[in-house]
């Protein structure tokens, strides 16, 4: 008795050690943080002027806006389940908390394409889908623009190859006017190569522009943010029957983007 009676003693012992000396070395066992490592290394000097571009782009945001320039940052949340529990959930008692079932039952997922307005907060023309194919990239580019057709728009966005992408530079290049022959895709002109692409719209006279973050530096991109809201906010507690329902009712269209476009503020972000 007296030896098991000893073991909490010992145990309280090592665990106050313990935590001392986690005190005293300043560490914090056992949270951790996600951590993106970047390519900097490799070729220092283009990285860090895309990145000090895009932060002067959010620095002069509310100034342009007050000029007749939207500045947008653009990124797909992909792999939205429409999710159900395989069991009811059962209610919080006198003593119990709720129990929600940890079985779902999986009926696929869509794709949300969101436009975050930078200056202002709301997301513009948010488009739900299957896919993010080229044309689903462009789709939601042209209903953000068609929110108010006559100002200039600056897009921020990563390096995913359906970006800098050949229906992108065709839209861009007519609705800029441009009436130059833009070449074949993977044989000549702007057309050529995602470099040549990526290349086209960095020209602060055009009426509308593409600034590309670092390759893979999307957490520069303040969408991305957004996105994490969204889980946290929605996602993380929505239940769907079918994909159908998850359109239908709006879980992300309706129920979160319109919320939020009321709440709209702009993002504190430090980079």
């Amino acid at each position: 008795m007296s030896r098991g009676g000893d073991q909490p003693r010992h145990c309280t012992q090592h665990f106050a050690a313990s935590e001392a000396f986690y005190k005293e070395a300043d560490l914090k066992p056992p949270p951790s943080r996600s951590w993106l490592n970047h390519k900097r290394a490799e070729d220092p000097e283009p990285f860090d002027t895309d990145v000090q571009t895009i932060c002067e782009l959010y620095q002069q945001a509310s100034h342009v806006h007050d000029h007749g320039v939207q500045l947008v940052s653009t990124d797909e949340k992909t792999g939205i389940q429409a999710n159900a529990r395989a069991h009811p959930t059962c209610p919080m008692k006198p003593g119990l908390v709720e129990r929600v079932a940890c079985e779902d039952i999986r009926h696929g997922t869509q794709t949300l394409i969101a436009n975050f307005e930078v200056a202002t907060g709301p997301v513009l023309a948010p488009a739900v889908g299957p896919t993010r194919t080229e044309e689903d990239v462009v789709s939601p580019v042209e209903g953000t623009m068609g929110c108010d057709p006559a100002v200039k728009w600056i897009f921020v966005v990563d390096r995913l190859n359906t970006h800098p992408s050949e229906a992108l530079v065709r839209f861009v290049a007519n609705q800029c006017g441009m009436h130059a022959e833009l070449g074949v895709k993977g044989a000549s002109g702007l057309l050529a190569s995602m470099p040549t692409r990526i290349a086209c719209w960095p020209d602060p006279t055009h009426r509308i522009r593409v600034v590309y973050t670092p390759k893979p530096s999307s957490w520069v991109n303040q969408v991305e943010i957004w996105c994490r809201i969204l889980v946290w906010c929605l996602l993380k507690w929505a239940r769907c029957t079918s994909l159908t329902e998850l359109r239908q009712l709006g879980w992300v269209t309706t129920h979160f983007v319109g919320s939020y476009r009321h709440l709209a503020s702009t993002l504190a972000c430090h980079y």
